[in-house]
């Protein structure tokens, strides 16, 4: 059975922490998908073509990171390729949908 992708915050528990301890909200989509709205103030690095590789190597690893794409899923490989990387605070946030609707 399906379950979806795991998230590790709702997003009530996403914006909690981010007015809480601040940090970046990562758009993981494609331009095509951010072309129809976006998290305000959030970074976009397209993890299908491999931006979020070359472009993270610029970023505080200290500071709380909370990816998101479409799903979750491409946050989720995003966030998991982040931890790998060093970064200590790494959230899987989910989709976009559920983010702007709250």
């Amino acid at each position: 059975m399906f379950f979806g992708p795991k998230v590790d915050l709702t997003p009530a528990e996403f914006r909690e922490s981010l007015d809480k301890e601040g940090g970046m909200v990562l758009d993981c989509r494609t331009a095509q998908e951010c072309a129809t709205g976006m998290y305000p103030n959030a970074v976009h690095a397209d993890w299908m073509n491999g931006e979020l590789h070359s472009k993270s190597q610029a970023w505080d690893k200290e500071s709380p990171v909370y990816c998101y794409c479409r799903s979750g899923a491409r946050s989720g490989a995003a966030a998991e390729f982040l931890k790998q990387a060093g970064f200590k605070k790494v959230y899987n946030v989910g989709g976009y949908g559920q983010l702007s609707r709250t």
